[in-house]
């Protein structure tokens, strides 16, 4: 099980990190803020780490990973947009025999302080990850951010240098992707049948019935269902839509090839075959990273992590044990 780390992030905001090593087991320096245990799954409902998407690739449960060595390297996994902590267990449960493998719920998100002034900037979710890896001890570490986490790594990568080792960015494009493409997002809310009537229904809207699913995805329907909380009136999203379209809105009109070529540390660009990243565009990336490696995943899409855990980890893991090792 993991264990639930309360820390303080940018603004004095209360953010929940999820320490996926063996309970017991971990020996790593700790900073000024410790953990107190998790709460059974049951009582927080942005966290399932034992749940399985129906129509994955065969994927491990997080309970009980190998110990990892008293001088274990940190990692830090940080979730894309709408995601939580949880989506991370079964690819962090093949890390943690070798890493201290950490998670955090970012602003907004998961078990993670809401405020409803936000902000919700750029600047605020890559302070929030400066602030817990500081806090928590966990400096020089190893970033790996999915999606909009990814961004949030490598902009950290880049202003904080002396805070992280290696670099794992996975499926999260370099380019603008436009005004248009916002437009897009804000309509897509609004169509989701929410309240859900069932937690079967998340299921099957996400997975099946949702305009924009060109084929049945059940994995995705369960990466859902996991960010779902039971109310009154039916199952609603544990995140804000509004929240979560004001935190794209600062970050999709920009291009981010300058921040990405100031990333000094070992870097790996990791997309899924039929992901949102396509091939040209990560290769580039690669070649205007210092220290730039490319990895992709055959068969998997923009949730390589969450629906392709061991190929994810078996192309990741290499890279984290020549990067600690020889460095740039």
């Amino acid at each position: 099980m993991a264990r639930r780390l309360d820390v303080t992030g940018a603004d004095g905001i209360r953010l929940a990190a999820w320490d996926f090593t063996a309970e017991g087991e971990v020996r790593a320096r700790t900073g000024p803020e410790g953990g107190t245990p998790a709460r059974p799954a049951a009582a927080h409902p942005a966290v399932s780490i034992t749940r399985q998407p129906t129509g994955a690739e065969d994927r491990p449960r997080p309970a009980g990973p190998p110990a990892p060595p008293p001088d274990a390297a940190p990692v830090l996994l940080l979730h894309g947009l709408m995601g939580h902590a949880a989506h991370w267990a079964p690819a962090a449960a093949l890390l943690a025999g070798g890493h201290r493998t950490i998670a955090l719920d970012q602003r907004g998100h998961g078990a993670s302080e809401k405020p409803p002034g936000g902000p919700f900037t750029r600047e605020a979710y890559v302070a929030d990850a400066a602030a817990v890896i500081e806090r928590l001890g966990l400096g020089p570490v190893t970033l790996v951010g999915h999606s909009m986490g990814a961004l949030t790594a490598w902009q950290l990568a880049a202003e904080h240098p002396d805070l992280v080792r290696a670099l794992v960015i996975c499926d999260m494009r370099a380019s603008a992707l436009g005004a248009a493409s916002q437009r897009a997002w804000r309509d897509w809310f609004a169509g989701w049948p929410a309240p859900f009537p069932t937690l079967d229904a998340v299921h099957r809207w996400f997975g099946a019935d949702d305009p924009w699913v060109e084929t049945p995805n059940p994995a995705r329907g369960a990466f859902f269902a996991e960010v779902m909380a039971e109310r009154a009136d039916g199952w609603h999203p544990v995140f804000d839509p509004d929240q979560m379209l004001t935190s794209r809105e600062t970050w999709v009109h920009d291009a981010h090839w300058d921040s990405l070529a100031q990333v000094r540390c070992p870097t790996l660009v990791v997309r899924g075959l039929d992901g949102e990243l396509g091939r040209a565009e990560a290769q580039e990336m690669v070649r205007v990273l210092p220290h730039g490696a490319y990895a992709e995943i055959p068969d998997a899409g923009h949730l390589l992590h969450y629906t392709h855990p061991r190929a994810w980890a078996e192309a990741v893991a290499p890279f984290l044990t020549g990067a600690l090792t020889t460095g740039p």
